[in-house]
């Protein structure tokens, strides 16, 4: 996905503003689409319906889901521990973060990551002058960066929407914040009585990352989805037909009360006619049962194969042990690194900002430096095994 840059030297104006926020507007589909995706809103929902008469199941296998939800509790089930050298500011550290439920900030920043490609983490002063976190969906935030190899960000925009439809929100630069409206000839423009400053030091809209591409986690594998969701609907399309199958009864006819009495006591029993001639069968649609199982579990495999996400529900899985079930959760390993990497970025940012202001900390402004951020994977752990290793290597 294309990020949006600016020359450094260039104002940001009112033409310019609108052309980003048009390029942000063009963004929105795709967040719908992958947000639906994750709610359990698929596209086959939304598909034409059948003829009168035939079977129309609509059913959806929330794979998405899955592997947002799996992926985000194995990177960050456990909370992320930030850990400084010096009592003082690691207890004013753990106060903040206390105040703003950052763990569940955090775990909430990594699933809208996992779901969108990225998301938005918002810092602020309250009327009580505490340095405030809170997320933000990328549907209502993008970053403007510089054009130099560095891409340091020079504005984040908040957009939002009033009940007409109109444009407003606000622009956080690296030292001030100004509001910008919709006029009254539908134009938008920054209303610079509303401009002022903050102290954080830098644009206190960070942008966390699910990978350099700014892919969902599922995005690779939604037409896969989509498919598998198919398919079970057509089985399940199947099952409705064979069960409401027709029967031919043919060289006699039947009137409405020998057909009610038929349909009512599921017993045949017919005297009239050329018995020899009479024909009673169900009338039978051609049976590709194998070929849509095969289908179904190739379309699986393939899902957790391509997402690289753990399929924990596998009935194999929870017997692999040791080595084999690293070898399992190693391709969700390197996504959980990759993460762990951009995460990372995202927090030191945050410290930054934090320490700049004077209320927070007693230290140095670059002792954010000096914070190191440990991940846990949120794993079972097999307490007897470790034991006997433990046995095994004593002395």
């Amino acid at each position: 996905m294309e990020i949006f840059t600016l020359d450094p030297q260039q104002e940001l104006t009112n033409d310019l503003l609108r052309e980003f926020i048009d390029k942000h507007r063009k963004r929105i589909p795709r967040y719908k689409r992958l947000e639906n995706m994750y709610k359990g809103k698929h596209k086959i929902l939304r598909g034409k319906e059948k003829e009168y008469g035939k079977p129309d199941n609509r059913l959806v296998v929330n794979f998405a889901k899955y592997i947002v939800d799996t992926l985000n509790g194995y990177f960050i089930g456990n909370p992320v521990k930030t850990i400084h050298p010096d009592k003082d500011t690691s207890d004013r550290m753990r106060m903040i973060a206390k105040r703003n439920s950052q763990n569940d900030n955090n775990a909430e920043l990594s699933k809208m990551c996992s779901i969108y490609g990225h998301a938005y983490e918002f810092l602020y002063q309250d009327e009580d002058a505490n340095t405030r976190v809170t997320y933000m969906d990328p549907q209502q935030a993008f970053v403007i960066y510089d054009n130099t190899i560095a891409q340091e960000p020079l504005y984040g925009v908040r957009v939002m929407n009033n009940e007409d439809g109109e444009v407003y929100g606000t622009i956080y630069s690296r030292y001030d914040e100004v509001d910008f409206v919709t006029n009254n000839n539908r134009e938008i423009v920054v209303d610079d009585t509303t401009r002022k400053e903050h102290y954080f030091g830098d644009v206190p809209i960070i942008e966390y990352l699910e990978n350099e591409e700014r892919q969902s986690a599922f995005e690779n594998v939604e037409t896969l989805i989509n498919a598998y969701n198919k398919a079970l609907s057509e089985k399940a399309n199947d099952v409705d037909y064979f069960a409401d199958a027709y029967l031919s009864i043919l060289g006699v006819e039947l009137d409405e009360d020998t057909i009610k009495n038929i349909r009512d006591h599921r017993i045949i029993n017919l005297k009239d006619g050329d018995v020899n001639k009479i024909v009673v069968e169900f009338l039978d649609k051609p049976n590709a049962d194998t070929t849509q199982e095969n289908l179904i579990n190739r379309l699986e495999q393939l899902i957790f194969q391509i997402s690289m996400v753990a399929n924990i529900s596998d009935e194999n899985f929870g017997t692999s042990s040791g080595i084999a079930l690293k070898y399992k959760l190693q391709p969700m390993e390197n996504i959980a690194l990759m993460k762990e990497r951009k995460f990372n970025a995202g927090m030191i940012r945050r410290f930054k900002m934090m320490f700049n202001i004077p209320t927070n900390f007693r230290v140095d402004r670059e002792s954010y430096l000096d914070i190191d951020y440990v991940f846990t994977r949120n794993i079972p752990n097999n307490i007897l095994e470790e034991a006997e290793t433990a046995e095994k290597l004593a002395g």
